[in-house]
């Protein structure tokens, strides 16, 4: 089983338009469509689609319209009662798959609210092969949430903890990798950048070095995601890249959450390091091939060849 956490889910609003977005010029879509999203609710959809056992935790209040949309989603999911309702985030996408975001920050939330989001967190965890801390923190939240979520799970459940992989940017991230001592990171490449105090990485090679600097002494291992040009893991064993297959690009909202759910299915099944990463690339690539923030299916995943190679 995965569990998730997802402190600051979103209602993901997609709008396709038929040319490219001008600023300042009105536009009429030619599509739109509505998902339950959040990077943790985003992987938990993915690891359902493919048929496996996945608990989405997050804070929802009883009376907001997201539970609907939550629901139609099919995933399996633990609320924690909470005031205000779940933000909505705005993408709008050309025909080329280039995509401009609107997110908002988030209902906030109070100390009592935290502290039963940790509790969840720990009771959902029992048993659990991973545990994934994903996306932004929201109002109220402590940038430290994600290390007090480790620091309980881990208290409760001793040597039965799951794996924690964080999912995460800036300041949490940041805090995350300094004092929660994850098994796996997931950045971007520009992330990865920021977490280290150097420039972004530009690829794959130069991620790899400035992953090392992290990689085993601070985390278990880290997953970087490099959009078009594919990802990079490295573990104490090694690195490897990989590159996607040609797709047509639909939207990128959502594709490092997918990526996070390939490596996550393919580490359940035990596949190892270059294996793990293949299926990441093949899920990120499926992700951006579809409208919206949908969850790739198993027959969504592109058949084009992933080249896998070992990093020096």
């Amino acid at each position: 089983m995965i569990v998730t956490l997802t402190a600051n889910p979103s209602l993901d609003r997609t709008m396709m338009l038929p040319a490219p977005l001008t600023v300042g010029d009105v536009q009429t879509a030619i599509s739109a469509r509505e998902d339950a999203g959040g990077k943790g609710i985003n992987v938990a959809r993915v690891i359902a689609a493919a048929g496996a056992e996945a608990t989405a935790v997050l804070p929802l209040s009883p009376a907001d319209p997201f539970d609907g949309v939550l629901r139609q989603s099919g995933i399996h999911a633990r609320r924690v009662a909470v005031h205000g309702r779940v933000r909505t985030n705005l993408a709008i996408t050309d025909p080329h798959g280039v995509t401009t975001k609107l997110n908002l920050p988030g209902a906030a939330l109070t100390a009592s609210d935290v502290a039963a989001l940790v509790d969840a967190v720990v009771d959902a965890s029992a048993g659990a092969r991973w545990l994934v801390l994903a996306g932004s923190l929201p109002p109220g939240a402590p940038e430290d949430l994600y290390v007090r979520v480790a620091s309980a799970v881990r208290t409760a459940h001793g040597d039965a903890s799951p794996r924690i992989a964080v999912d995460t940017s800036g300041a949490a991230l940041a805090a995350a990798v300094e004092g929660g001592r994850p098994d796996l990171i997931k950045p971007n490449d520009e992330e990865l950048a920021q977490l280290v105090g150097l420039e972004a990485a530009p690829d794959a090679a130069a991620a790899r070095e400035l992953a090392a600097r992290l990689v085993p002494a601070r985390i278990g291992a880290a997953l970087v995601t490099l959009g078009a040009s594919g990802a990079v893991l490295i573990t104490g064993e090694g690195a490897w890249a990989a590159t996607p297959p040609p797709i047509r690009v639909a939207s990128t909202v959502g594709a490092g959450d997918s990526s996070l759910a390939g490596y996550l299915l393919a580490e359940t099944r035990g596949a190892d390091p270059a294996e793990r990463l293949r299926q990441a690339v093949q899920y990120g690539a499926a992700a951006a091939s579809l409208p919206g923030t949908q969850a790739p299916k198993p027959r969504d995943l592109p058949d084009g060849h992933i080249a896998v190679t070992v990093l020096p």
